[in-house]
């Protein structure tokens, strides 16, 4: 039998994980504040609706998937797994690296799969990147770039960085394997006291470099990571077609009598398997909890992510 999982929280990424979940035979049941909500898509998807202050309690839940605003999310998920649920929580884990350490520690405490969604992690183009950097094929990274832009989401509570860079960042410390050793933020706030864009700098102590940057404030859309190393480079653009996604471009720079000389050549694209980045999350998400294996997006890796956030974070009064 299928693990039973709940919802909480039904808002627009909440009703993605419903549906996804139902797919996937494992949707139990949905919660939310708004009880109304919470009794539509129960309708909708044939499911239980139980109050959030009865879910943690139920006995036929084994896990929630938590879609809530990011300052709820340590508490609620200390509290489920401290009645013995399973979660996975959206990113970011929390607000602050206490209180994120202290919901990891609570998992571990109480022997609870603890993931977080990183959701492009999963991603087929993504994935295919990674085997090509771990198989050697671009030869030693040198240099991560991420561009996340559009225009939208606005938000009262979390600022661009916290909204857009969490993804990436998780895809750029699976690449390196290690923490950046320097980190700096830059960011404007142009509509209100958050910043509506903002740059990450890092350098790591093996020498590579990355950059990030994301904006809520732009006119067209943009989702690309770039990885170049030493024999080629590869370029993983989430807004092209299927077939189109993953390009590998072999470049070359050298010097010649003490002359930079350099070629250029046509992309070469990758092929991949199509596939949703939240489907292939979740089956991860119920994989885990029947296993009990390691989530490949789990605490200590959010908790990475959380640091460089914090880190690179720019306050406007």
């Amino acid at each position: 039998m299928k693990p039973r999982i709940a919802v909480l929280g039904c808002g627009y990424w909440g009703a993605n994980h419903i549906r996804t979940l139902k797919a996937l035979g494992a949707l139990h049941a949905v919660s939310d504040l708004n009880a109304a909500r919470a009794e539509g898509f129960a309708t909708e998807q044939d499911c239980l609706a139980v109050a959030p202050e009865h879910l943690f309690e139920n006995d036929e839940i084994d896990a929630i998937v938590m879609a809530l605003p990011p300052q709820f999310h340590a508490e609620t998920a200390i509290r489920a797994v401290e009645h013995g649920k399973d979660v996975l929580v959206e990113k970011p884990i929390a607000l602050t690296v206490p209180d994120a350490e202290r919901a990891v520690e609570a998992a571990r405490r109480h022997r609870r799969v603890f993931m977080v969604g990183h959701v492009l992690r999963f991603h087929p183009a993504f994935e295919q990147m990674k085997r090509l950097i771990d198989a050697g094929e671009l030869g030693d990274v040198r240099y991560i770039h991420s561009h996340r832009l559009g225009l939208g989401k606005f938000h009262t509570e979390n600022d661009a960085l916290w909204d857009l860079a969490p993804h990436d960042l998780s895809m750029i410390l699976a690449i390196t394997g290690e923490e950046p050793v320097e980190i700096r933020g830059e960011g404007a706030a142009l509509l209100d006291h958050l910043s509506d864009f903002a740059h990450l700098h890092m350098r790591f102590a093996s020498g590579l470099r990355s950059h990030l940057f994301a904006s809520r404030l732009n006119p067209y859309r943009e989702r690309r990571l770039t990885v170049v190393g030493t024999k080629a480079m590869a370029v993983f653009d989430d807004v092209e077609p299927w077939d189109r996604k993953l390009a590998v471009y072999r470049h070359a720079v050298w010097q010649d009598s003490g002359q930079w000389a350099f070629t250029t050549n046509e992309p070469s694209y990758v092929p991949v398997n199509e596939g949703m980045p939240l489907t292939r999350e979740l089956e991860h998400f119920i994989q885990c909890l029947e296993t009990r294996g390691e989530p490949r997006t789990g605490g200590e890796e959010a908790i990475r992510v959380l640091k460089v956030l914090t880190a690179g974070t720019v306050t406007h009064s």
